[in-house]
């Protein structure tokens, strides 16, 4: 995957942490541009004129085994500043010859407190009266490697941060990457700025015109189709390619009959009359609805809607003539993860049918604008593009829909349900002024029917769950907290105007140890 050269980045090596892109989103947070690789890939690394700093990760892979992740040695004779978190410390421990312990009774998993021991450059300004850090980890480090020293203790790991400041070698326990550790940006800071001595220079917006020139000398006079849904990732792929190329980009909407209420029509009219951009509505929710007949398994239920899916937009690109290229919204992460599930050990929760779904029958060129680029870098390049509000500010939607907050099999019933009872949801979050404070909210439809009661009639109706959550990224997330009043509001609203539903839940369960969606 070539990425545009930039002239200062940090490099990532990604041992398999479920938070690697966390360490990526705050290095470029704080204006530096990152970028992650497998160990596999660093092992064939023979050019390191623009890496100004390298961190390696945690992992689940544990140093105190015959056979463990690692990276090369000369990575560590290069005279560029190393940070190990975690799993990124034991390895420099092991490399360096230090001694690892793996405890199975003394591990440390959530909120530790740590407490300074020595003054460092690392940690300037990141400790506080009583700071507490997000540990996850079975081994530490029992006895420190030559030339390093302890910065750093909690109660159960008395080597928290080390380091070997003559040759910039430096490890740290815990994760600062996520919000769970006080001031763990503090540790970032340091790094790039006081350690690598990196410049500030990664901007998005400024990366505007070189991605669209780069379209333009990539396709030059060819075709281009995109599958556009609507979501915030294929808007802004669609709108980046049609500044470079105008009408030489082909837009395919494919309505599976999965979307929220009345969405597709309105997408379509914004891009149609708004944009000015060639689009073709594919009306298929029957043939959806006829594939996904009495499936109620989740994974199975991703496959059929992503294979007919693709299938659909395959008949539908062969009618289009001379086309050369397949335009997709594939962000960074989505690349992350396809090669995590080649390259190092991280646990792949669900497949979606979004990522890499370039049928291999097209024969097409791909061409993937956003592939660098974070969910709320899109967000920000977007709006520098003009992007639509209503698409912009948009909730995540999951690539199969409805389908899998549908529990159990789908019927068009079910779906008009959901429909309208996540249209009540969304329209009162926005009229409330509350949709913009939570990342990700939606109703789901429940696989259980209950007894009510209404008017003098007894009822035997659905069960709609209500989730909401607030999120930095959708690594982690907590449940919105709302008041009493608005979930009664929203309760009586549904019930009243949802012919189907006579009961309404609400999901307070946090990311972990759920995921946002249900399935």
């Amino acid at each position: 995957m070539q990425f545009h050269r930039h002239n200062e980045k940090i490099l990532i090596i990604d041992f398999g942490s479920q938070v690697t892109k966390l360490i990526a989103r705050r290095v470029r947070d704080l204006g530096v541009y990152s970028e992650i690789i497998t160990p596999r890939q660093a092992s064939k690394m023979n050019n390191f004129n623009s890496i100004k700093g390298i961190i390696l990760s945690g992992g689940p892979s544990t140093v105190t085994k015959k056979k463990f992740e690692t990276v090369p040695k000369f990575f560590f004779h290069k005279k560029i500043p190393i940070l190990g978190i975690c799993y990124g410390l034991q390895l420099i421990a092991k490399i360096f010859k230090g001694k690892i312990k793996s405890s199975k009774k003394r591990r440390e998993f959530g909120r530790a407190f740590i407490l300074k021991k020595n003054n460092s450059i690392l940690t300037k300004k990141f400790f506080k009266p009583k700071s507490s850090v997000w540990m996850s980890h079975e081994d530490a480090v029992v006895k420190l490697p030559k030339n390093f020293k302890s910065i750093a203790s909690t109660k159960d790991s008395k080597l928290t941060i080390i380091e070997n400041a003559k040759d910039k070698i430096y490890g740290v326990q815990f994760h600062p990457e996520v919000t769970h550790t006080d001031n763990g940006l503090q540790i970032f800071k340091n790094f790039l700025f006081l350690i690598c001595k990196v410049k500030k220079g990664w901007n998005i917006k400024s990366q505007r015109e070189r991605l669209i020139q780069e379209i333009k000398n990539e396709v030059k006079n060819e075709k281009v189709i995109c599958a556009l849904s609507g979501g915030v990732d294929s808007s802004v792929a669609a709108l980046l390619i049609n500044k470079a190329i105008k009408k030489k980009l082909t837009c395919i909407m494919v309505d599976t009959g999965l979307m929220r209420k009345n969405e597709f029509k309105v997408i379509y009219k914004i891009f149609k009359d708004k944009y000015k951009l060639n689009v073709k509505l594919i009306n298929a929710s029957r043939q959806f609805f006829q594939k996904l007949k009495n499936i109620s398994n989740p994974e199975k239920k991703r496959k059929i809607i992503g294979n007919l899916f693709i299938k659909i937009f395959e008949k539908e690109a062969k009618k289009i003539k001379n086309v050369k290229f397949l335009a997709q919204g594939t962000l960074y992460p989505d690349i992350i993860e396809s090669r995590s599930s080649t390259g190092s050990k991280t646990s792949k929760i669900k497949s979606h049918h979004n990522v890499g779904g370039l049928p291999k029958k097209m024969r097409l060129k791909l061409i993937e604008p956003l592939k660098e680029f974070f969910k709320d870098e899109v967000r920000i390049l977007g709006r520098s593009l003009g992007l639509d509000n209503r698409i912009a500010l948009r909730h995540p939607f999951p690539g199969p829909g409805l389908g899998i907050r549908i529990i159990g099999n789908i019927t068009k019933e079910k779906v008009r349900i959901l429909q309208e009872s996540d249209g009540i949801f969304i329209n009162e979050l926005i009229k409330n002024k509350l949709y913009y404070k939570i990342w990700q909210a939606y109703a789901a439809l429940l696989p259980v029917k209950t007894v009510g009661v209404m008017g003098d009639s007894r009822t035997y109706e659905y069960t709609c769950l209500l989730r909401a959550v607030t999120s930095e990224d959708g690594m982690t997330a907590d449940y919105f907290n709302f008041n009493g009043d608005f979930l009664d509001k929203i309760s009586y609203k549904i019930i009243n105007n949802v012919k189907g539903v006579n009961r309404v839940v609400y999901d307070i369960t946090s990311k972990p140890p759920s995921t946002i969606e249900l399935e």
